[in-house]
């Protein structure tokens, strides 16, 4: 096997894995009541990826960018559909979702066989920057609806007791 082969194999596994915990660490993270700090941060810590692209072999042309964003805005809608809050004790949590968790799935899925298929035709170091940006222009829209909802869920909280209709005390 080839030294190109090898590091392909093994970078495949590894963003298999790095998947398969971050669908972990987001089923923990719903247990959790979620607040603004919780849906902004990712996305901001994410941001220092951007710092790859000043590692000359990970440059794209225009169009390599330009896709994976497209790409990732495309796929965040699955995930905005799939993602909802709900109110418990005042406090505010992700609905747990099976078909987000398929989805999470489905799409590490997606990201082997993508490498899978355009893999050998794309240097390595382009082909990260690439997904780097397709998961980036996922997460950002995915967290401005969250936050967007998170929001909302927050009103229907601090809202007075009176300015809702009278419910029947059983």
């Amino acid at each position: 096997m080839s030294e190109t082969t090898v590091l392909f194999l093994l970078t495949t596994v590894g963003a298999a894995m790095m998947g398969t915990l971050a669908v972990i660490v987001r089923m923990k993270a719903i247990k959790k009541p979620a607040s603004v700090k919780k849906i902004i941060i990712p996305p901001l810590m994410m941001s220092t990826g951007f710092l790859m692209f000043l590692y000359e072999p990970t440059h794209l042309p225009p169009e390599r960018i330009v896709a994976p964003l497209i790409v990732g805005a495309a796929a965040s809608y699955l995930l905005i559909r799939t993602s909802r809050f709900e109110i418990h004790n005042g406090d505010i949590y992700m609905k747990r979702s099976k078909l987000f968790i398929f989805l999470l799935f489905g799409l590490i899925a997606a990201r082997v066989i993508i490498k899978l298929i355009i893999g050998e035709q794309i240097q390595l170091p382009q082909l990260a920057g690439m997904f780097f940006l397709l998961a980036y222009g996922m997460i950002i829209p995915w967290r401005i609806a969250m936050l967007l909802m998170f929001k909302k869920a927050e009103q229907q909280i601090e809202r007075p007791a009176w300015s809702s209709p009278l419910k029947e005390r059983t």
